[in-house]
């Protein structure tokens, strides 16, 4: 099983340090988080300076809120991330929950479940090569992954899950191994029903901090104010890992659920939690 890293967003300065590190090491992917109306760098910037700083790591999108975005622009954008990067982009896509990131983007906050089925099957024609349509005609380059970048679906409801056999490749469970396996079970399911051939890829995803009371209660401060506009953050918080044996037991307790790849997802700016985290592994 893989294990990635999700790399904090409260110093964007310090990433391209997190990126070579975890290139050099045993980690598979480098994700990142989106939000619009936040202190974060926008994901796929930030992704593109990282795959040129690196050689080996996919970048991961987790989740990229595609309903904010122009379906035409972000297929190329995609695209081009996909084929620079000799197909290392995944590209987590989610509908997100926050009423002023839509607000801001005009973006109606009631469809947007409906806005990311209709721009998913724009991307697939788009990516295939096809003409955007109305006598517009393809939009390049062509990926590097024929049919577009590997795409992976968040999210807990039963129409996220669907999305996963409907439009994507995988599933990305940002839930603890006690509810993951249900949302495992429901994704084959749904896979198997819509006659997909194969099995989805799972990707599961743990909040770490390793070191120091100092990185661990960075880690902290910054994920209660992330985590704020859900009235519960101290609930959040409480699921921090922060022990090398609590870490190595969510990474089993994933394999044994099935899981191809977890995520050990960082809040604490400290880039030498890659090294620690590295010797957890």
């Amino acid at each position: 099983m893989n294990v990635g890293i999700g790399l904090p967003i409260g110093d964007p300065a310090t990433l391209l340090t997190w990126a070579r590190r975890a290139d050099a090491g045993p980690f598979s992917t480098l994700g990142l988080l989106d939000r619009l109306v936040y202190d974060n760098p926008e994901p796929l910037v930030a992704l593109a300076v990282l795959a040129g700083a690196t050689h080996r790591v996919r970048v991961q999108t987790e989740v990229l809120l595609a309903p904010l975005r122009d379906t035409a622009l972000l297929a190329k954008q995609a695209a081009t991330l996909d084929r620079m990067t000799g197909g290392r982009l995944v590209l987590g896509l989610g509908i997100g929950g926050r009423a002023d990131d839509h607000q801001v983007t005009g973006v109606d906050l009631r469809t947007r479940g409906r806005r990311l089925d209709e721009q998913m099957a724009v991307l697939r024609r788009l990516w295939s090569g096809e003409p955007y349509g109305d006598g517009v005609g393809p939009i390049g380059p062509a990926p590097a992954r024929p049919g577009g970048p590997e795409v992976l679906f968040g999210g807990f409801r039963p129409a996220a899950l669907e999305r996963v056999a409907r439009w994507g490749d995988g599933f990305l469970a940002a839930a603890p191994p006690s509810w993951a396996g249900t949302l495992f079970d429901t994704v084959r399911t749904s896979w198997t029903a819509h006659g997909r051939t194969g099995a989805p890829r799972l990707v599961a995803q743990v909040n770490v901090a390793l070191g120091p009371d100092d990185v661990i209660e960075d880690a902290r401060t910054n994920m209660h104010a992330y985590y704020h506009f859900t009235g519960t953050p101290d609930r959040m918080v409480s699921g921090l890992l922060t022990t090398p044996k609590s870490i190595r037991d969510a990474i089993r307790a994933f394999e044994n659920l099935g899981a191809d790849e977890v995520m050990l997802y960082c809040y604490g700016v400290d880039p030498n939690q890659v090294d620690r985290l590295a010797e957890v592994v």
